[in-house]
Order: C-alpha cells, then sequence, then structure tokens
C-alpha cells in the first residue's frame, strides 16, 4: 500500500544536556518517511536547497522511499532549525528559524503521487495541507499533524481541513490551546465533532492516548535509560504508526492498537541518538523485538 508524506525536509542544529550536533538532517518529512519505509513503500514530496547534497540525499537510499517528489531549488538554502533543550527535554527553545525555500513551498502532486491509499499531511500552512487533498483521489486514510503556530493564527483554514480528515495527532498542549478545555479528554471529544474520527495525543515521555468516539485506548512510553534527542519523535511516531497501517489489509481497531505500539517503538529508538542517526541503524527485527517487550510492559491478568 502507497503512503504519500507532504512535509519538511531540513537542517537542524541541536543542543542538548547530553551532546549537540549542527546541520543534522531532519525535518517531518524525513523523519516519517524512513520510520514508514519499516513497513510499507513512502512516497515524499518536499523541497530543498542547493546546499542539499548526494550525502544528505544517502539517508532514504537503500529503502521503499521514492524521492523523486524531493524538489531541489537552485541557488536557494534548505530550511533550518536551530534549538535546544535542558534536562526537561519534552520542552525546545528554538534558538532560530530559517525557512529559506520552504517559506516557498507549494506542492504540486505528479501524478504517480496523487492515488496515495494512506496520505499524511505533515505540519505545513493548512492552507497547503487542504491545497494537497483538493489534488489527490480520496485516499484510505487521511491523517494531519500541526502545530500551536497554526491553531493561534491560522483557526479558520485549520478547521476547513480538519473537516476532511481521518485522524488528527497533536500534543496535550495543542489539544487545550485548540479547545480551550483544560480536561484532556473533553478537549479531545471537542475536537472530534469538528470532523476527524480518530485523535491521537502524543504526551512525550508519559506516552500515547487514541480516542475515538466509542473509545480510549492508553499506552505508556517505552521506559529508556538513555534519551538524547527527542528532534523527530513525533514524527517517526507517525511514521511508525501508519506505516503499520498501510502494510495491513484492514484498518480496524485491532490493527489501530497495534499501530500504536509500533509508532511509540519507532519514537523510542528515535530518542536514542540525534538526527536519524538510531533508525538508520536498527532493522525490523529490532523494531519487532521492542514490539514484543512493550506488549509484557502492559500486560497483567484479572482481578482474583
Amino acid at each position: 500500500m502507497s503512503i504519500l508524506v507532504v512535509g519538511s525536509v531540513a537542517f537542524d542544529s541541536i543542543e542538548t544536556p547530553f551532546g549537540k550536533i549542527d546541520r543534522a538532517l531532519g525535518g517531518s518529512a524525513t523523519y516519517f518517511s524512513v520510520a514508514a519505509s519499516f513497513f510499507t513503500p513512502v512516497q515524499i514530496v518536499a523541497v530543498v536547497g542547493e546546499d542539499f547534497t548526494d550525502a544528505d540525499m544517502e539517508a532514504f537510499s537503500g529503502r521503499s522511499i521514492d524521492t523523486s517528489g524531493l524538489v531541489r531549488v537552485k541557488g536557494g538554502k534548505t530550511f533550518h532549525w536551530s534549538g535546544a533543550y535542558g534536562f526537561d527535554l519534552n520542552v525546545a527553545e528554538t534558538r532560530a528559524t530559517h525557512l529559506n525555500v520552504f517559506a516557498d513551498f507549494k506542492p504540486e502532486l505528479a501524478s504517480k503521487f496523487r492515488s496515495p491509499e494512506v496520505l499524511f499531511l505533515a505540519n505545513i500552512d493548512p492552507v497547503l495541507q487542504l491545497d494537497v487533498l483538493n489534488q489527490v483521489k480520496r485516499p484510505r486514510l487521511v491523517a494531519l499533524d500541526t502545530m500551536n503556530y497554526w491553531i493561534s493564527s491560522h483557526r479558520a483554514n485549520l478547521d476547513r481541513v480538519l473537516r476532511e480528515i481521518d485522524l488528527l495527532l497533536v500534543n496535550e498542549a495543542e489539544v487545550r490551546q485548540f479547545t480551550g478545555q483544560a480536561n484532556l479528554l473533553k478537549g479531545a471529544r471537542a475536537l472530534l465533532e469538528i470532523g476527524p474520527t480518530t485523535l491521537v495525543v502524543k504526551r512525550g515521555e508519559y506516552g500515547v492516548l487514541m480516542i475515538t468516539r466509542e473509545r480510549v485506548f492508553a499506552v505508556p512510553a517505552y521506559p529508556l535509560e538513555s534519551v538524547f534527542d527527542p528532534t523527530g519523535a513525533g514524527d517517526s511516531f507517525a511514521g511508525g504508526f501508519l506505516g503499520y497501517l498501510g502494510s495491513v489489509k484492514t484498518i480496524d481497531d485491532d490493527a489501530m492498537r497495534r499501530a500504536i505500539i509500533y509508532g511509540s517503538v519507532l519514537a523510542s529508538f528515535n530518542v536514542e541518538s540525534f538526527s536519524l542517526d538510531r533508525l538508520r541503524e536498527i532493522s525490523r527485527k529490532d523494531i519487532d523485538a521492542r514490539y514484543r517487550e512493550f506488549k509484557t510492559l502492559t500486560q497483567f491478568g484479572d482481578v482474583a
């Protein structure tokens, strides 16, 4: 099953209490596509500058990732984000954001990208997200990510695109910002009334909530001794989650629950090193082994 991701490919300069790295490969579409490619082929649509080299492109090579939609703008520079984390790795301090060629990103899909079975609209302007939706034949599943900036500054456009999707990925703060509800479940219910049938709430070190109109599914984060860099964890989660769903014939509640665990597993690997370093080391065998370990964490017996 084909998955199309439309988002950013970027360079990140990151400092954490455990080290720092400059000009590391990042971006929502990058983390998502690498994580999803462990399960199913991925098509990527994004834009980079002339400074994006063949060596940078190697992160996608050897994987089932179609990069023909990755446009390189002559004379331009790639989106560059610089940030830092303290010991609370849930909070990022943005030091600089240089949109560069990403500022003029207007995705125009080639014909081979217009019939995806799963579409992930990564964190970009909701106007562009809606434009992409209008260019494709209705996918089997449409998922969307967003952020606080679009919620505060582009609410009307975001509302419009939310009415057209199946699944929304957000964090706790964004649920509360969007709905004005202090209670997370009440906020989630309010978001579901707008349009999506499923809400996935990313809670960082506290795990993930999946909420539909009928049920709630909650899992903890995988416990780790070494966490170096949380950048890209949310997009790696989305890649594992949607990648798994793209690999199964039937997307039912059981498949969604398994997908949540696979997403959590990919996120847990991602944070163990900077940039894509850890994701580039692991295999599907490693992923399945951690999936089984995750299962043992959440099993318990009936009341005696």
